[in-house]
């Protein structure tokens, strides 16, 4: 199995996949610390957000085979520049959560990871588990 560090601003929905991934009842907690377990990183949004914290996901990245981008169906922007993914030692892949919420606009989250540089990018519902299989599979792979 390979493990995959989960990077993207508050609330894009990092700590609900890291539960669906695991089968563990969904829950809302603010991650306030980097979580480690043997299948998922799940890194607080603001490490994502402050560039004084930057430096924490490259180093969790080491740890990790995959690199996953979150990016909400909900956001009005995009956290990721263009092409940002060139610079990863790691297989990026992107995540486009909350594709169900109320004004989500999944394609346009995921043309912004496109974009980024994501090769590979899963869509995803972590509270109703819609693409959750798909990408715990990928990740047994």
């Amino acid at each position: 199995m390979k493990k995959i560090v989960l990077m993207g601003r508050s609330e894009a929905g990092k700590t609900t996949l890291t539960q669906a991934l695991k089968g563990e009842k969904i829950q809302y907690h603010k991650t306030q610390y980097v979580n480690y377990n043997d299948m998922v990183i799940d890194t607080p949004g603001e490490y994502a957000q402050a560039n004084q914290f930057a430096y924490a996901l490259a180093l969790y990245s080491y740890e990790a085979d995959i690199i996953g981008l979150l990016l909400s169906s909900t956001e009005h922007y995009s956290l990721y520049p263009p092409c940002v993914t060139s610079t990863a030692t790691r297989e990026v892949i992107g995540i486009v959560t909350k594709i169900h919420e109320s004004g989500a606009k999944p394609h346009r989250a995921k043309k912004w990871l496109e974009l980024a540089g994501c090769k590979k990018i899963f869509l995803v519902d972590s509270k109703d588990g819609t693409g959750v299989s798909e990408l715990r599979d990928y990740l047994i792979e």
